[in-house]
């Protein structure tokens, strides 16, 4: 990893990334809402902006919102770790928003993620943040929808924030240069590590990057966030703000509720079943290891009178995306997938997630529990442990986390896991 990192900057001047001592902050508080003192008001944002932030519900910042958005709306670099839930998405949308000055046919923003249904998501905040602010334009650009829409797009329409993911931007930018970065001046990695671990995602964030000018803002989130690729993430920024909200002993969320049940493989469905049954419920997710069991599982949910619904990476875009859609407006109200769905996905009414197939590693596992408890509220995660390997990453999980996650009881207070 250290030799592919020294290939990744465009800048050559490595040697005053080692003068320049990078300023850190650690925040050791867990709740949501710490900052009882401070409103969104308090951060000098556009009118507009707080306009809007208030239509929305907003009232305190959480821990990650108080550190990042004072620099953020300043222009400066960020790399963020926070745990999964407290707003991170909100920083660099209301920071980019309130920084942009847009211009016609010209691309301020650039935001890049790793799923399209995360990019989706992101799109949906920009507008929500943007209602007032009419000249504010952006698009979200993606695999699976013909290029030629995106390329007509870009010529008749060329907005002026764009969110995407890094294989259809690289084809644009990169290999036909039909979308013009010259003139970006605010570049955002979310769920950053997630891209840059992987060198063929990395390779093509990096060709990106160097279309944008030298002189820009560079923002980078994630909810993990290992040692080996922090340094990694410097390399794209000048004197970076560094974050780290919370230990990673503390990443878990405070008002989630985990437990783990030890059955055979040909015992999950029957299981499943009881605890749908006897479980109050907002929504809940139910990961599983692969496409064809997601697909089998909710269709023998569905024969049950299960409200279910299936997402999965072999569906066509646009079906994903209504699926997604279906589920977020509460028309169905359990969620059967892969971890597609495992990363930055908010869906508020989510309150329990069950692990059918128990997560390959733990960044997965906390991933995945996360969509449940999010936004400082209750949440209850249940895995099933069929085999020895989900007994190692069990173990692994609480070992990491210093968490103990114990052995579902028979009976569960609904008050630990439902908000009244």
């Amino acid at each position: 990893m250290a030799d592919e990192a020294d290939d990744l900057v465009d800048y050559d001047d490595d040697e005053v990334e080692e003068k320049n001592e990078v300023e850190k902050t650690e925040v050791k508080k867990g709740s949501y809402v710490g900052i009882h003192s401070s409103g969104f008001k308090d951060f000098i944002l556009k009118p507009e902006l707080l306009r809007a932030v208030v239509d929305c519900g907003f009232e305190h910042p959480s821990e990650v919102q108080h550190e990042c958005i004072p620099q953020a709306v300043l222009g400066m670099d960020i790399v963020c770790q926070a745990k999964s839930g407290m707003g991170k998405t909100a920083v660099f949308v209301l920071a980019t928003l309130h920084q942009l000055e847009p211009q016609k046919d010209t691309i301020g923003v650039i935001v890049l993620c790793h799923t399209r249904e995360l990019a989706f998501q992101i799109h949906h905040e920009y507008e929500r943040f943007a209602k007032y602010l009419k000249d504010v334009k952006s698009e979200v650009i993606y695999g699976g929808i013909p290029s030629g829409e995106h390329r007509t797009l870009l010529k008749e329409r060329c907005p002026n924030i764009v969110i995407g993911t890094p294989g259809r931007i690289t084809q644009l930018a990169v290999r036909e240069g039909v979308m013009d970065l010259s003139k970006v001046k605010h570049f955002v990695l979310d769920e950053c590590d997630k891209m840059l671990e992987q060198l063929d995602m990395r390779r093509d964030v990096q060709q990106i990057f160097r279309k944008t000018p030298h002189d820009k803002q560079v923002m980078m989130f994630s909810a993990t966030l290992s040692k080996d690729i922090r340094p990694v993430c410097k390399k794209f920024c000048q004197e970076a703000l560094e974050i780290y909200v919370d230990d990673e002993a503390k990443l878990t969320l405070h008002g989630l509720q985990q437990y783990y049940i030890k059955l055979k493989e040909n015992e999950k469905n029957r299981k499943l079943n009881d605890l749908l049954d006897v479980l109050e419920f907002n929504q809940v997710i139910i990961f599983v290891s692969k496409v064809k069991r997601a697909v089998e599982l909710n269709k023998l949910l569905v024969e049950c009178n299960f409200p279910s619904i299936c997402s999965h990476s072999q569906l066509a875009q646009p079906e994903r995306i209504a699926r997604l859609e279906k589920f977020k407006n509460f028309e169905s109200r359990i969620l059967v997938t892969t971890d597609l769905m495992g990363r930055g996905i908010d869906i508020e009414r989510v309150n329990i997630v069950i692990n059918y197939d128990f997560a390959e590693s733990t960044d997965a596992y906390l991933h995945r529990v996360n969509r449940a408890g999010r936004f400082g509220t209750k949440g209850l995660a249940i895995s099933f442990v069929a085999s020895e390997g989900d007994n190692e990453v069990l173990k692994s999980v609480q070992e990491r986390f210093e968490v103990s996650i114990g052995e579902l009881p028979d009976t569960i207070s609904v008050s630990t896991y439902m908000d009244a």
